[in-house]
C-alpha cells in the first residue's frame, strides 16, 4: 500500500452562539480538513483545528506546512508505517501540533479501515462509551443558571463552567448552579489561566459547599510553579490544560507534582499516538487523564473519543467542541445520547464523506 496523493482545505465554521472564556470571545472557527489517498480503495481523513492562542498556528500556517512539508514527504510512502512517517515529519512540524494531529488521524483512519476495525478496539477497547461535560462560557449569573438547568434537562450529567476573570463572581455562579441542578450533577470549573495563586485559593475556599470535581488550569502556563503551589495548598484536584503541550510537559508536570490531573487534547499534543504516550506517563505517576478538545468538527472529536475509549486511565471527557458548529460536514461521526458519547462500529475513525 502506497500513498498516492494528499489534500488539505480550510472550512470556515459558524457557531450557533458565541461564547466567552478568560482571554477571548469566540464567534466562529476554522478547521482544516485533510485527505490521504492510497493506491487501493482506502482513503484516510483527518482534521486540524489551529488556534493561535493555544497551538500557535493559523489556518494559513497549517496549509503552508501541508503544501511545503507534509505532501512531498508522504507521497509514495507506506501509510501503515506511521511511526516512521511521523518520526520523519516531526522535526519540521515541531511547532505545528494540529498539523501532526491531522496526519496522525488520517493514518490511524487508514490503519483501521485496512484492519476492518474501529480504532478504539485497536487501542484496547476498554469501554464503549463515556460521559462528556458540556461547557458554559462566561455569562451573567442568571443566564449561567438557566443554561445549566437546560443542559441537565437534555440529559447531561456533567457541566463545566468557564471563568477566570473574577474569582468572587465565578464562585457565585458555581454556587448558584449547584443549587439549581442538585448534588447528583458533576460540576467542573475551568479558569483558563485567569487566576493568581491568591485568587485560586480564595475561589476554592468560596466554592467548597458546591463540591466541585476539579479546577482546570487556574494559573498562567508560563508560571508552572504557581500551579504546583496551588496543588500543595488545596484538596480539590487541579488539572493542567494549557501547561500540557506535549510529552516533555507531561513528564515535567508528573515529576514535579505540578498537577493532580491532565487534560490531553489531540490538537495540542499532535494526535493519538502522542496522547497514548502521555497517558502512559500520567498513569505511571497516578495522574488521571481527561480527553479534551478545541472547537472541532465531529470527525476530530471522534478521534479523541477513540483514544478515550481505548485506554482505562482516561476517565473524564470534555468532548463538546462540535455541539455548536452549524452545518458540520462530519456530523454523525460521534453519537450523543443523554450526555454520553458513543462511536459507530465502522472501521477506522468511523466516517467517510457522502459519495
Amino acid at each position: 500500500m502506497k500513498i498516492t496523493s494528499t489534500e488539505a482545505w480550510p472550512v470556515e465554521l459558524k457557531l450557533a452562539e458565541p461564547y466567552a472564556i478568560a482571554y477571548e470571545t469566540v464567534e466562529s472557527v476554522s478547521n482544516v480538513f485533510v485527505r490521504i489517498e492510497t493506491a487501493g480503495p482506502i482513503t484516510g481523513y483527518g482534521v486540524a483545528a489551529p488556534d493561535l492562542a493555544v497551538t500557535g498556528e493559523t489556518v494559513q500556517s497549517v496549509l503552508t506546512a501541508w503544501r511545503e512539508t507534509v505532501a512531498p514527504s508522504l507521497k509514495g510512502s507506506d501509510p501503515l508505517r506511521a511511526a516512521r512517517l511521523m518520526g520523519r515529519l516531526r522535526p519540521a512540524l515541531q511547532m505545528s501540533p494540529s498539523v501532526r494531529a491531522a496526519i496522525d488521524m488520517a493514518l490511524f483512519d487508514i490503519l483501521g479501515k485496512r484492519a476492518g476495525l474501529p480504532i478504539w478496539k485497536i487501542l484496547g477497547g476498554y469501554r464503549d462509551r463515556i460521559r462528556t461535560t458540556i461547557t458554559i462560557g462566561i455569562l451573567p449569573v442568571e443566564e449561567t443558571v438557566r443554561r445549566a438547568v437546560e443542559h441537565v434537562k437534555r440529559g447531561f450529567k456533567a457541566l463545566k463552567l468557564k471563568g477566570g476573570r473574577n474569582a468572587d463572581e465565578d464562585a457565585e455562579r458555581v454556587l448558584r448552579v449547584r443549587d439549581a441542578v442538585g448534588e447528583k450533577i458533576e460540576l467542573r470549573f475551568d479558569a483558563n489561566q485567569g487566576f493568581t495563586f491568591e485568587e485560586t485559593i480564595r475561589f476554592v475556599d468560596l466554592v467548597r459547599p458546591a463540591k466541585l470535581e476539579l479546577v482546570e488550569q487556574p494559573t498562567p502556563k508560563g508560571e508552572p510553579d504557581l500551579m504546583g503551589r496551588v496543588v500543595d495548598a488545596v484538596t480539590l484536584p487541579i488539572m493542567a490544560d494549557e501547561s500540557l503541550m506535549g510529552l516533555r510537559d507531561a513528564f515535567r508536570l508528573a515529576r514535579r507534582g505540578l498537577a493532580d490531573m491532565v487534560n490531553v487534547k489531540l490538537m495540542k499534543v499532535g494526535g493519538i499516538d502522542t496522547a497514548l504516550q502521555i497517558n502512559s506517563v500520567a498513569r505511571a505517576a497516578r495522574l488521571e487523564v481527561m480527553v479534551g478538545c478545541m472547537d472541532e468538527v465531529a470527525l476530530s472529536i471522534a478521534a479523541g473519543l477513540h483514544f478515550a475509549l481505548g485506554r482505562p486511565n482516561v476517565v473524564y471527557a470534555d468532548l463538546d467542541g462540535h455541539f455548536d458548529i452549524i452545518d458540520d460536514p462530519t456530523d454523525g461521526a460521534v453519537i450523543l445520547k443523554d450526555g454520553t458519547l458513543y462511536l459507530n462500529d465502522r472501521p477506522g475513525l468511523g466516517f467517510d464523506p457522502p459519495a
